[in-house]
């Protein structure tokens, strides 16, 4: 399984989906999700270079708009340190007897996350700067 999420490093607002795969038919299911949960705001989206988040088939809602980063920069993206974090809070060197289990702690482990602890780890002084001169 695999966990979609989305993070706003200045008020740390976050989103999550645990979809079963990596590829544009979840990638869709999650913008909309996203986009439904949100649809009084305007998302700008940061992903990476995975291919379902530059798939041909992607249906982006008109309120998100995905920028992508440079190759080999998973620093320039907020969320990546999220993933971190989720690892070293809810997997640890551990056996888990089902697939179930790990897709339980996974969405235990994000419920745990709060917005102070989402701004702690995801907050970058550029990140301020960019929306302070975005409008």
């Amino acid at each position: 399984r695999y966990a979609y999420g989305a993070v706003e490093p200045i008020i740390g607002e976050n989103f999550f989906l645990v979809l079963p795969y990596c590829n544009t038919n979840c990638m869709n299911v999650f913008l909309e999700e996203l986009s439904k949960d949100y649809k009084e705001d305007k998302i700008l989206l940061v992903c990476d270079g995975a291919t379902w988040h530059k798939s041909n088939g992607l249906k982006i809602p008109e309120n998100i708009e995905i920028i992508h980063i440079p190759p080999y920069t998973p620093e320039m993206n907020p969320i990546e340190q999220i993933w971190k974090q989720i690892r070293s809070m809810g997997f640890r060197n551990e056996f888990f007897h089902s697939l179930t289990d790990v897709v339980n702690r996974l969405c235990e482990t994000i419920n745990h996350l709060t917005k102070e602890m989402v701004k702690s780890i995801t907050h970058r002084d550029w990140i301020q700067y960019m929306e302070l001169n975005r409008y």
